[in-house]
């Protein structure tokens, strides 16, 4: 007996890869994987930034936790007309986002520091060493409070500046919606869900997330949790799948004989 899931949408943009372990997944339980994101980034006119009368020239570091933040800071100094300093320094949440600076600085001619292990807590730990420097946080208008508690806790003088906006990806009313399951990252993505089908309702559709944040927002929008990652036996969101599919086609197999 087949499986009930033969289509799913994860809410992500497609891989570039073509040894992503969702077509892994696909090809492993011959259902179909579509990605289509439920939110997008937007970026700030220089007009709505300066509304934040922050001047990005008062500080002496900047911090990013993500290559958006880098590409709308960049973006956003050059039209503001804004020249960085080689002097300013550059604190990154792991080594990818650090070389990603390298599409718009000269990596070897600054200072820039990264945590080694992509946590939050040695980032700070890395930050509470240079104390005397003025910070700036480029994040989204959707964000979480988790690193600013931390620099306030190790006394770090800093600034965050919403330099870009996260909003619904709308759907087209010609565009499809036949899916079996859906697969979620963040509660905008629940949002934007439920705004683009204001009369949702879930019946035989699973709904599977990634992070508590996420999985709070399913429940408290009245749906029902299917599948939830990271779990001890599904650290990513493509082992919760993987697991959840494989017991799925048990169970049809079982029911089938």
């Amino acid at each position: 007996m087949a499986l009930t899931i033969k289509k799913l949408l994860v809410s992500q943009p497609k891989p570039a890869s073509e040894k992503s372990p969702y077509f892994e997944i696909a090809q492993k339980y011959g259902v179909e994987i579509n990605f289509r994101p439920f939110i997008k980034v937007e970026p700030l006119s220089s007009k709505e930034f300066r509304q934040q009368r922050i001047s990005i020239l008062d500080h002496s570091a900047v911090i990013f936790t993500a290559r958006t933040a880098i590409d709308h800071f960049f973006h956003l100094c050059e039209e503001l007309r804004v020249t960085i300093p080689e002097t300013m320094k550059y604190f990154c949440m792991t080594e990818a986002i650090a070389v990603y600076l390298q599409k718009y600085i000269i990596y070897r001619k600054r200072k820039i520091f990264f945590s080694a292990t992509g946590k939050m807590e040695e980032l700070t730990t890395l930050i509470g060493k240079h104390v005397k420097e003025k910070y700036l946080v480029p994040v989204s208008d959707v964000h979480k409070d988790d690193l600013f508690s931390m620099l306030e806790a190790k006394k770090i003088n800093f600034t965050p500046a919403i330099m870009y906006r996260t909003v619904s990806n709308d759907f087209k009313e010609n565009e499809k919606f036949d899916y079996d399951m859906l697969v979620f990252f963040s509660p905008s993505g629940i949002s934007s869900l439920l705004k683009n089908f204001p009369n949702f309702k879930q019946d035989d559709i699973r709904i599977g997330c990634f992070g508590p944040t996420t999985a709070k927002a399913v429940k408290d929008a009245g749906l029902r949790l299917d599948v939830e990652a990271p779990t001890s036996e599904a650290p990513s969101m493509t082992a919760a799948l993987d697991l959840y599919l494989k017991k799925e086609l048990g169970s049809a197999k079982k029911n089938g004989k």
